[in-house]
């Protein structure tokens, strides 16, 4: 007399062999050398973890630049009151030699002032703030630079603010 489990267990047994001739049928004959199958295995972990590392460097350098133009925004209102100071005959002595220090090693880090009188107005680094008419400008122009612009490895920090002048148009 057989017990349920053992009943159930050749029943499986059953199940599981016509499954198995099933596939066999199904599938054609492949022989897999194991190899091979290992070989592919680690070519495709290397892949992934060549393009995981990858991704962390350029990640971590992405991190980086952002910490650093962070740092450097927030020293953006202190080199305009040493310009200003600059401007008014201000800087002498040992402020002189701090100044001209946070220069050194704000352009060390790339930190680049940019925007001049005469340069053609381009909305994608200048901030019109005042606005004019002259016949003598032929483009929009940049004619007063109210506060430098400053960049950091081609992203701007802060947009020159500027007076534009346009050409005056032809009265019709």
């Amino acid at each position: 007399m057989t017990t349920e489990n053992e009943e159930l267990i050749a029943t499986d047994d059953v199940v599981t062999e016509a499954v198995q001739e099933t596939v066999e049928e199904a599938a054609p004959v492949q022989e897999t050398d194991p190899v091979a199958a290992l070989t592919a295995d680690l070519q495709r972990l290397q892949a992934e973890y060549a393009n995981y590392r990858k991704r962390v460097e350029r990640d971590r350098a992405v991190a980086h630049e952002l910490a650093i133009g962070s740092v450097l925004t927030e020293l953006l209102a202190t080199l305009d009151d040493i310009d200003r100071a600059a401007d008014h005959n201000e800087l002498t002595g040992g402020f002189k030699a701090v100044a001209d220090q946070l220069a050194a090693i704000t352009n060390r880090f790339g930190l680049e002032k940019y925007g001049s009188e005469g340069d053609a107005f381009d909305p994608q680094i200048h901030e019109a703030l005042l606005h004019d008419t002259s016949a003598d400008v032929k483009v929009a122009t940049a004619t007063k630079i109210l506060q430098p612009g400053y960049k950091y490895k081609e992203r701007i920090l802060r947009p020159a603010r500027v007076a534009v002048t346009d050409p005056e148009e032809p009265q019709a």
